[in-house]
């Protein structure tokens, strides 16, 4: 598996700047995963832009059924009233996706944009797709600055998940911090929700673990691993408990299984790494997982030996292949597969799975 490309941080870097500097560029293109980044981002463009106590009347909004370059060609021409600039948003309107006319047309027009004028595209129903061969392309590289809003990385969100806290009046570690990513994944759009959750819960001024595992909601990764541990720890009866656990949460079997299939892969290449004495940032690489993960992904694996972790990974497609076209009963196929991923841990008590 190659490994997987990080995410260009080019624009968004360039973005901040024009923010501090206090002078926004003409041009924007607003996309990626991290919703909660882009939202803020656009809050802050929008208070810096729209000043003078006119500022509906230089915010125009262009829905993307409306769009045309007529329609673009009014908003970007309506002058600023009581401020020196205007902000024209188009949202989900994918413009390599309009024909070729049109494109020459959009192209000729970012080309132009006055200086009073800032215009942004925000994708968000929809991916940003862009297409380096064309003319357009070529215009918004020349003209604009193309910004993706992509997951951050561990450092930098952590120190964000400190801040949020303190922002409740809360204090946590920075383990504990990497902890509750762990759990309730990278995206702060979802974390957000959680710390706000677990600062209402907390009595003290200090986050704990108990506060987290009482009204954290973790991701099905999270708790698919947690069984895996357990299984590499030879305690079956805890990684059953988290299997009947998943039911509970009325979790399709289907969706478990997926995840417990890419645990295992996970596992084996790990422990090929392991066996090839390469460490975690290796594996890091070839996930696109933080450092943190990474790290417990490599003690996991520790506990595995390389055919069982070869052994799991061929059971578990098995297993999945059966799910979509056996018509046996998803879930005693899956518990059937605990049980036999678990046995060879069952009689070495807590020497863990050893194949």
């Amino acid at each position: 598996m190659p490994p997987k490309q990080k995410a260009d941080t080019a624009g968004y870097q360039q973005l901040k700047k024009d923010l501090v500097g206090g002078e926004p560029g003409r041009l924007y293109l607003f996309h990626g995963e991290e919703t909660y980044l882009r939202d803020h981002y656009l809050g802050r463009l929008k208070e810096l832009l729209l000043t003078g106590g006119m500022g509906e009347f230089n915010l125009h909004t262009i829905p993307a059924r409306e769009m045309s370059p007529r329609r673009l060609e009014e908003a970007v021409d309506c002058l600023p009233m009581m401020a020196p600039r205007t902000l024209v948003l188009v949202r989900d309107f994918d413009l390599f996706k309009a024909g070729e006319k049109d494109r020459e047309e959009y192209a000729r027009a970012f080309a132009q944009l006055p200086d009073y004028c800032c215009l942004v595209f925000v994708y968000d129903l929809i991916p940003y797709k862009g297409d380096a061969r064309t003319k357009l392309a070529a215009a918004i590289k020349q003209n604009g600055t193309v910004v993706n809003f992509a997951r951050q990385d561990q450092g930098d969100l952590v120190d964000w998940v400190r801040r949020r806290f303190r922002a409740l009046g809360k204090e946590i570690d920075t383990r504990l911090a990497c902890d509750l990513i762990f759990l309730c994944g990278d995206l702060m759009t979802n974390l957000i929700g959680e710390i706000e959750k677990i600062g209402a819960y907390a009595k003290g001024g200090r986050i704990t673990r108990e506060d987290i595992d009482a009204v954290a909601t973790p991701q099905l990764d999270a708790v698919v691993f947690r069984m895996t541990d357990a299984i590499g720890e030879g305690n079956f009866d805890r990684a059953a408990s988290v299997l009947g656990e998943l039911y509970q949460m009325q979790e399709p079997p289907i969706r478990i299984m997926w995840s417990l299939g890419r645990q295992m892969r996970q596992l084996y290449s790990a422990r090929l790494a392991i066996e090839k004495g390469k460490g975690a940032p290796y594996v890091a690489g070839l996930w696109g997982l933080k450092p943190y993960p990474a790290d417990k992904l490599m003690t996991s694996a520790r506990r595995f030996s390389l055919s069982w972790c070869r052994r799991a990974v061929v059971r578990c497609g098995q297993t999945d292949l059966a799910m979509k076209s056996t018509g046996q009963d998803a879930q005693e196929l899956l518990t059937g597969l605990l049980l036999e991923l678990a046995a060879p841990s069952r009689p070495a008590g807590r020497q863990g799975a050893r194949g």
